[in-house]
């Protein structure tokens, strides 16, 4: 989940703002509207990008000078504003206008704002023309190396931030120009090392569906003695999980101690990072390969791992593609019961789901905190039964249905408000976010060939006949109770799920429907774990002594154990269980 909503993508501190002042005199809110508009002006020149746009343009507003505002916005209490608009066609020196009717996070207009001094940026978010295999002809922002962040996508055009005053003495029309005057660069290519091997494949499969060439990444994290035993054959840990563009488990790989200077979690992060190093090279650790897959894609900086009828065959493309063109160049077994798979959040639900949907292909799943495994509590909608999503069903009351906790229950953000911000981030699911990739990983295509939504992103009705696609395809408690007769003899032992009672996003809830049906299997019993962490938030990954930020940079020392365990116990005859343990 997030951060995207979850903890696992966070936007690093920017860097210090550097703002032109502009004085500007503006109307009280109450007088705007009707008697004075402030108005935005818009455009780039030729010199920055010669050719024609399409894409999302946004206004960003802050009261602050803490960092630049596309780097301020979030679900959070301490959001900053934000205005939304699609542009196509956009001409090099056109300018296009903002008004005061533009769709707003988190005030609707920002004709509300209140006098005081504003940092404003524009930004656009571009898009690229798709041609489906599909017959749909749709505009969605590729990803370009950045994990779909459109605050750092390369290639995106901002303006520098300019210092606004909206004070009241004058009445009359405002207009202020913005020129966009600086492009997003691309990243540097991470290097190799001894350890860490990154490969990119052109996918047969996904290039088919999107009607351009289209990519999978990895980064393999090869085992001690590597080299020197070229006899050894391994098994293969698969990690899922958000996009990264360093190793990330997540916990990182660090040869050299912390250098000076770096303190906080900064800190224990680099000191964890390293103990993993030292670790995973000592004499008594087991020697497997760990892939970590890149699969960011037009909607999201992942995939859920699945097949989709709007982002295309990603679930085949990993486990019949990439999988097997990392094991043969890596010397791994390259067999089903060599492989297991790990992950928390979006990882949890896609190492879940992987198994489920290929269940010769892996040999056991840990799954901590996963995005819902059950859609009758999807966070907190039942979509089968619940009319909608953001309010409680009432004749009379209108309360609204919580999105984010902490582990005592205070409320920082409603799904309204949420959903509201992707909204106005990028319409047709285009924001990057974390309730647009759900639905379109789960939903069906529309006519217009972008997702059908599962509910309307400006009320909250749900749409009954999309719920019930969700069901038979990706509700994944659903899909194991119907199934379970040929399912079950394939998944026993292999199904391991933590979660923390007080997950911030309420997933501990579809949780408790997963293991009430898993409790009750038989011929055979499911055979596997379903355990909780009590008073735990969101990431809690079965470490009952540590708090989260600290038993995350622990996953593989406390679990591998039983990752070959697993793999050893259930070889078949013959099976190589010995090259590999040196």
């Amino acid at each position: 989940m997030i951060s995207r909503i979850g903890l696992f993508r966070g936007l690093p501190v920017a860097a210090a703002l550097t703002a032109a002042v502009i004085m500007v005199v503006f109307l009280p809110s109450c007088a705007l509207k009707d008697e004075t508009s402030l108005n935005f002006t818009v455009s780039f020149p030729e010199e920055l990008c010669a050719e024609p746009l399409d894409g999302r343009l946004l206004l960003l507003i802050s009261s602050n000078g803490e960092a630049e505002p596309r780097f301020q916005i979030s679900g959070g209490p301490n959001t900053q504003l934000v205005f939304g608009m699609d542009v196509e066609d956009w001409q090099p020196g056109e300018k296009i206008t903002f008004d005061e009717h533009a769709l707003g996070y988190p005030l609707e207009s920002y004709s509300q704002l209140p006098q005081g001094e504003y940092f404003v940026q524009v930004l656009l978010h571009r898009y690229e023309t798709f041609e489906r295999a599909d017959g749909h002809t749709i505009k969605l922002p590729m990803d370009r190396g950045e994990g779909q962040q459109w605050n750092r996508a390369p290639g995106n055009l901002y303006s520098t931030p300019q210092k606004l005053a909206l004070d009241p003495p004058a009445w009359e029309d405002i207009v202020v120009d913005i020129g966009l005057d600086n492009i997003i660069p691309p990243f540097e290519e991470p290097q190799d090392t001894k350890y860490l091997k990154h490969l990119k494949i052109e996918s047969k499969l996904l290039s088919e569906f999107w009607g351009r060439p289209m990519h999978l990444g990895a980064i393999v994290l090869l085992p001690e003695g590597f080299d020197e035993h070229p006899e050894a054959r391994y098994p293969l840990v698969v990690y899922h999980g958000h996009f990264h563009r360093q190793f990330y488990i997540p916990v990182g790989f660090r040869e050299q101690p912390p250098e000076p200077g770096l303190e906080g979690y900064d800190k224990t992060y680099a000191e964890y990072s390293h103990q993993f190093y030292q670790d995973w090279t000592g004499e008594d650790f087991p020697r497997v390969i760990i892939l970590t897959i890149q699969h960011a894609n037009p909607y999201y900086d992942d995939s859920y791992a699945v097949n989709s009828a709007n982002l295309g065959p990603y679930g085949d493309a990993i486990v019949q593609e990439l999988i097997p063109h990392v094991e043969e160049r890596f010397r791994a077994i390259g067999e089903g019961w060599a492989r297991v798979m790990f992950g928390g959040s979006t990882g949890g639900w896609e190492v879940l789901a992987a198994q489920i949907f290929y269940p010769d292909e892996f040999n056991g799943c840990w799954c901590a905190c996963p995005d819902p495994i059950d859609f009758r509590a999807y966070t907190i909608v039942d979509i089968y039964e619940d009319k909608n999503a953001y309010y409680l069903d009432s004749e009379w009351k209108r309360t609204p249905r919580p999105g984010r906790r902490n582990w005592l229950g205070q409320v920082s953000s409603t799904l309204e408000e949420e959903n509201r911000l992707e909204l106005v981030l990028g319409d047709n699911a285009r924001s990057g976010g974390q309730w647009d990739i759900w639905q379109a990983v789960f939903g069906p295509a529309g006519p217009d060939g972008y997702p059908r939504p599962i509910w309307d992103k400006h009320t909250g009705e749900i749409d009954a006949e999309v719920a019930e696609y969700w069901r038979e395809n990706y509700d994944l408690r659903h899909i194991l109770e119907r199934d379970w007769d040929t399912l079950g003899p394939k998944l026993s032992g292999k199904i391991h799920i933590y979660c923390g009672d007080m997950d911030n996003y309420y997933l501990n809830n579809a949780v408790y429907l997963m293991e009430e049906f898993l409790e009750g299997t038989s011929n055979p019993y499911y055979g596997g774990v379903v355990e909780y962490g009590d008073r735990f938030e969101h990431c809690w990954s079965g470490d009952h002594n540590n708090p989260n930020p600290i038993s995350r940079l622990t996953y593989v020392q406390r679990f591998i154990g039983d990752w070959v365990a697993r793999i050893t116990s259930t070889a078949p005859p013959g099976g190589d269980v010995t090259s590999w343990k040196y």
